[in-house]
């Protein structure tokens, strides 16, 4: 079977994709794209190339249908360092490759893609701190349960234990980092939950 991140187009990526999520058909997929408005034509019109222009949320879906990232339809990320292949794009994207392009999209900090302007750097950087506040804020909410659970299960009159001790640091390590990334957001104009 061939793998679809290397496919040359977003409509054999996709066509691919389905197959090999077991979709044997474009109905399975439209019938998979649970509220969507998406038909049978339509995707099999995507996958021969003949419907090239297609909304954000007919792609979101239909990644979403498949359980894939959407880099992984809109790029040949099985070969990172080919050419970008989406068709209609602007000259800006002339000469990325697939990895460039990933990146891009994830506004990924390490990426080979690099931004050009002080704004595109600091709205990278604003989203790489987003996706770093929000990931530690769940990490010291699972931190807080597992120390509620070690002190709940630990007699009043022994010491800390410790896995007690460790847990606790690592909380307030977590909350920590927390705190300062929602305050760089903050005073970038982020209103935070």
């Amino acid at each position: 079977m061939t793998d679809f991140r290397s496919e040359s187009s977003l409509g054999a990526r996709i066509r691919a994709a389905r197959r090999a999520r077991g979709l044997r058909t474009a109905r399975e997929l439209a019938d998979a794209i649970v509220g969507g408005t998406l038909t049978e034509a339509i995707i099999e019109n995507i996958e021969a190339g003949r419907k090239v222009v297609l909304d954000v949320s007919q792609l979101l879906n239909i990644a979403m249908a498949l359980r894939v990232p959407l880099s992984y339809l809109l790029a040949p990320l099985g070969e990172p360092d080919r050419p970008l292949d989406l068709p209609n794009l602007s000259e800006a994207f002339a000469g990325m490759t697939a990895i460039e392009f990933d990146a891009w999209l994830a506004s990924a900090p390490d990426g080979r893609y690099h931004p050009e302007s002080l704004e595109e750097r600091n709205a990278t950087s604003e989203l790489h701190a987003l996706r770093e506040w929000s990931s530690l804020t769940r990490e010291a909410a699972r931190f807080q349960v597992m120390f509620d659970l070690e002190k709940a299960t630990t007699p009043e009159d022994e010491p800390r234990s410790a896995l007690l001790l460790s847990t606790e640091a690592r909380l307030l390590d977590a909350r920590r980092e927390s705190d300062r990334l929602a305050a760089y957001l903050k005073s970038a104009g982020w209103h935070l939950g």
